[in-house]
């Protein structure tokens, strides 16, 4: 599990003074992006050795608002990985109440760089190690 801190910009909000809907699904990229650094697998240099991870689906269900000024934290947790698809889990909670603002996931899978499907097992190991050791210590953690 990976936690990502972020606080909530003015331009990020809608005439009602909270956060835009749209940009919920942002902030799940960006955690997305910090936790795989954080395992090892730094995704500008995956791009740069030819693999994309292109998004399959999104989903995000709104629990309660997020206001200009609150700070957030996003838990990323890996549910499923099988070297070709990743899908992962994203709650989003104030940071000092801990009320849960929002869940979601997000599936993906894995492509070379002419967009053929990709085995992170077989191509690249290494990758599929760090997602395979980051997949189990999540598992432990929400047992």
């Amino acid at each position: 599990m990976y936690k990502y801190e972020y606080q909530a910009q003015y331009y990020e909000t809608d005439q009602m003074g909270i956060i835009h809907h749209s940009n919920y699904i942002r902030w799940f990229e960006s955690a997305r992006i910090g936790y795989m650094k954080q395992i090892g697998v730094d995704y500008g240099e995956m791009e740069k050795s030819g693999v994309i991870s292109p998004v399959l689906e999104v989903n995000c269900t709104y629990k309660s608002m997020v206001h200009f000024g609150d700070t957030v934290e996003i838990l990323v947790t890996i549910e499923k990985y099988n070297g070709v698809r990743l899908e992962l889990s994203y709650i989003i909670c104030d940071k000092e109440s801990q009320v849960v603002r929002t869940v979601g996931t997000s599936k993906h899978c894995f492509l070379d760089s002419a967009g053929r499907p990709l085995s992170l097992k077989k191509a690249y190991p290494a990758y599929d190690a760090a997602f395979r050791a980051a997949m189990e210590n999540d598992q432990i953690v929400k047992e």
